[in-house]
């Protein structure tokens, strides 16, 4: 099997110490995991978290990752004026290249899937990539796509998104039949090639009540009803829209596979409300199997060794899940 690149993140945050911990509780994976970042940074994670690292190889290739753990080093070198919890630019790029290197080795195929640490937008940016606003963006543009989607699991709830880094205004404008149809199609192609068959699909709607008749908003007349009534001829199995205060409970109940929530916020609140520490991400559109971390950075206690791995396990368990076309069981 071929490894799953993993990663290290903004190194001022808290990547390289959930990376460390994890790596020191599953020395022996069964699929290879290849760690992808500054050798120093990891370093500095496993310092703080007080952990001892197991043996690992320094490797220039995917192909030389062997059947254990490895870590290509970006050949970066520790910043004079590194500091744990800031932004910086240095840092920023560290985090970008290293997400451009892993991106590039899975479109080789070099990599079944890659897993990411959190990177920081602020110090991105800083380091001027301004075009990207996080993960999303930095893949969609490796992979020369144009519609992608992020979906967030958590034991019992799994929840794609119609938009994310938009403002609730700019949100709601996106809430289109055109963008919510093409949204459903790329939900459905991707769970189906992922081993989940015809997956049951709910739509959540914009308005509070579903917009009780177009009373409180027609979105839900004019966009969302014609959106799944086209998504249902072309066979997909899309319901809704429902209500958003009780959609995500009849999901965890068992009666839909994933909502499509409509803005950042209705989704994120109903997976990290029902599961935080184990809720991971994925994203949708891109030709390779890539998951993460549902946290950020954590620059209020990065360096500290309070940080909890479970996130970063969760999401490599749910990258093999993926890999071996097993999602009914994640």
């Amino acid at each position: 099997m071929k490894p799953i690149g993993i990663t290290l993140g903004d190194p001022a945050g808290i990547g390289p110490e959930v990376a460390a911990r994890t790596i020191a509780a599953h020395p022996r994976p069964q699929i290879p995991w290849l760690l992808v970042g500054a050798q120093w940074s990891l370093e500095q994670g496993a310092h703080a978290a007080q952990v001892t690292l197991p043996d690992y190889a320094v490797v220039g290739h995917a192909s030389a990752a062997g059947d254990g753990i490895a870590l290509v080093d970006i050949g970066i070198e520790q910043p004079a004026d590194f500091q744990f919890g800031t932004v910086q630019a240095s840092c920023g790029e560290i985090a970008v290249r290293t997400v451009e290197w892993t991106a590039q080795a899975c479109l080789a195929g070099e990599l079944s899937a890659m897993v990411t640490c959190p990177l920081n937008k602020e110090a991105i940016h800083a380091a001027g990539y301004t075009d990207d606003l996080g993960h999303q963006e930095i893949l969609a543009r490796l992979a020369k796509v144009e519609w992608t989607a992020t979906m967030l699991m958590t034991p019992g709830l799994r929840v794609a998104h119609l938009s994310t880094h938009k403002s609730l205004i700019k949100a709601a404008q996106y809430v289109t039949q055109a963008n919510v149809l093409s949204k459903l199609q790329l939900v459905h192609q991707t769970l189906s090639s992922w081993g989940l068959a015809n997956p049951r699909i709910a739509v959540a709607a914009l308005n509070p009540h579903g917009g009780e008749g177009g009373i409180l908003g027609r979105e839900e007349i004019d966009e969302l009803v014609p959106a799944v009534a086209a998504a249902k001829v072309e066979g997909i199995d899309a319901h809704g829209p429902l209500p958003a205060d009780s959609v995500f409970n009849r999901a965890i109940e068992g009666e839909f596979d994933v909502v499509l929530a409509l803005f950042h916020d209705q989704g994120h609140i109903a997976i990290k409300v029902h599961n935080f520490h184990q809720s991971t991400t994925a994203t949708l559109g891109i030709p390779f199997v890539r998951t993460s971390v549902d946290h950020g950075t954590a620059f209020d206690i990065a360096g500290q060794g309070r940080a909890d791995s479970r996130g970063l396990e969760a999401a490599i368990s749910a990258a093999e899940h993926i890999v071996a076309r097993d999602l009914a069981n994640l």
